[in-house]
């Protein structure tokens, strides 16, 4: 009964988000009901649980000076005509209905690795490649699949994602490191996700119509727009930056900073380069009018993560430390325990945790914050392993909690993700008002693509032929409970 009890917070909270409670308002109040629950259990005093949850907190203060940067960067690109310059280079080429998809993904996916923002791709994507489609004579929910996909492709890599930057800070490692490890991986699911969309179309008998991005622009109508600008109004910006254009050096920023990257330049330095560089070519091409104008850019995005994304980690941080304070998740990890004889199906077990957590909380960020934690607890506390091996073990956690957050919501239908993809396509396009969700997943190949192969590689073992990719194995790495088996 105490066992229960100890886990109860978690079903408060995934009880107040699928009700619809926003998780900036649920987590406090879950935090409220934590502490409450702890006192009575475990008869923790107040000061006791206010100090764990503190102490958790201490670990996400690197992660809220990352997010914070990595939000000016977004919206410096938004604005700038960083994002435009993708988009136009391209498009520059006219595209038909079988190459269309294949298009929509690779550019969202570049998008949302440049903006780190998947919400903010597909918002600023939606009117361009849903008005093409509508000139060329493609499949609506094909292209919404693939814009879908790509949006969250740079979600789950990108180094300014704000997904990235909190499920590394959680499992305590670099972006960078993280970045370089799934690196491979995530490509390799890209490019296959392309061929898939390319054969879908050629398999769908789409015709070989041609468009341009100039053309579907001219198409929205005035009413879209203003819907638009209230829904996402970064995206109006950016579209009105592709219609009249940029020059093609605007692409160098993001060029700059995925070379520091590379190179291994630490993550604020990347980010900073960023900043620095879109405002020196902004002045350049003439999108950034003054040092003051790109000022207010920056405090904008600032603005921006402060008012919700910081405050949100901030109160999730403090429940996750009053739960691992009356170590309410031993029972998840003595049941896990029982059933797993090696350490990779105990990695497959927490990236099964994370998708079933996303599916109950429906929304990507609660399900990373929420059960991060209690993956990186079960890991530290059963596996024995070298540092080394212990950190490769932890990358992969961090790994599964933002794929299986960002990526595995785009195969849950009552998603938040979903919500949004459908109200945002009807609104740039009232064609697409009768799209449902169960298409949008059915044609969203990335995502498909990736979640299993992540679930196969991890369980099989095949991970090992992925550069970068591998995770340690016995004996370099084994359960505490089969130290004997192995002579230890």
């Amino acid at each position: 009964m105490k066992a229960l009890l100890r886990l109860s917070p978690i079903v408060v909270i995934a009880g107040l988000m699928l009700s619809g409670m926003d998780i900036l308002l649920a987590a406090p109040l879950s935090f409220m009901y934590a502490v409450f629950v702890a006192m009575i259990v475990d008869r923790y005093k107040f000061n006791e649980l206010l100090d764990a949850a503190l102490d958790n907190l201490k670990h996400f203060l690197i992660v809220f000076l990352i997010l914070q940067a990595a939000y000016a960067v977004a919206e410096c690109f938004m604005a700038t005509g960083v994002a435009a310059s993708v988009i136009n280079m391209s498009l520059a080429a006219g595209l038909n209905a079988k190459l269309l998809a294949v298009v929509a993904l690779l550019v969202t996916a570049l998008l949302s690795i440049a903006t780190g923002t998947s919400w903010g791709t597909f918002a600023a994507c939606a009117p361009i490649f849903l008005w093409l489609n509508h000139i060329v004579g493609g499949n609506i929910a094909l292209t919404i699949g693939a814009i879908a996909g790509g949006s969250c492709f740079g979600d789950n890599i990108g180094l300014i994602s704000d997904t990235t930057i909190v499920s590394s800070g959680i499992q305590e490692v670099e972006i960078i490191k993280r970045v370089r490890h799934q690196g491979v991986w995530s490509f390799l699911c890209l490019a296959i996700s392309a061929v898939v969309f390319y054969f879908v179309g050629v398999t769908l008998g789409l015709p070989s119509t041609t468009g341009q991005a100039a053309d579907a622009i001219a198409q929205i109508p005035p009413d879209v727009w203003a819907a638009l600008a209230e829904k996402r109004a970064s995206a109006v910006t950016l579209l009105e930056l592709v219609r009249a254009g940029v020059p093609s050096y605007m692409i160098l920023p993001l060029i700059i900073v995925l070379g520091l990257a590379i190179k291994g330049f630490s993550t604020l330095i990347c980010l900073g380069s960023g900043i620095v560089s879109s405002l020196i070519f902004g002045l350049m091409a003439g999108t950034v009018g003054s040092v003051t104008e790109f000022l207010d850019l920056v405090y904008t995005g600032f603005s921006d993560a402060g008012s919700w994304s910081i405050a949100m980690m901030l109160w999730v941080g403090a429940f996750g430390g009053v739960m691992r304070k009356m170590d309410a998740f031993d029972p998840i990890a003595v049941l896990v325990l029982k059933m797993v004889k090696k350490v990779r199906h105990l990695m497959f077990s927490n990236a099964i945790i994370c998708l079933i957590g996303n599916a109950a909380l429906a929304d990507e960020m609660a399900q990373i914050v929420t059960i991060g934690p209690i993956i990186k607890n079960m890991t530290e506390s059963s596996v024995e392993g070298s540092k080394e091996d212990m950190y490769t073990l932890a990358l992969r956690n961090a790994t599964f909690s933002d794929a299986m957050g960002v990526l595995g919501s785009q195969l849950i239908p009552w998603h938040c993700y979903m919500g949004f993809f459908i109200g945002i396509s009807a609104s740039v396009y009232p064609l697409a008002a009768g799209i449902t969700a169960g298409e949008i997943i059915t044609h969203n190949y990335l995502a498909w693509i990736a979640v299993g192969s992540m679930l196969f590689l991890t369980f099989t073992g095949t991970d090992r032929f992925i550069p970068l990719f591998k995770i340690p194995s016995e004996p370099d790495v084994y359960l505490k409970s089969q130290a004997a088996h192995y002579g230890k």
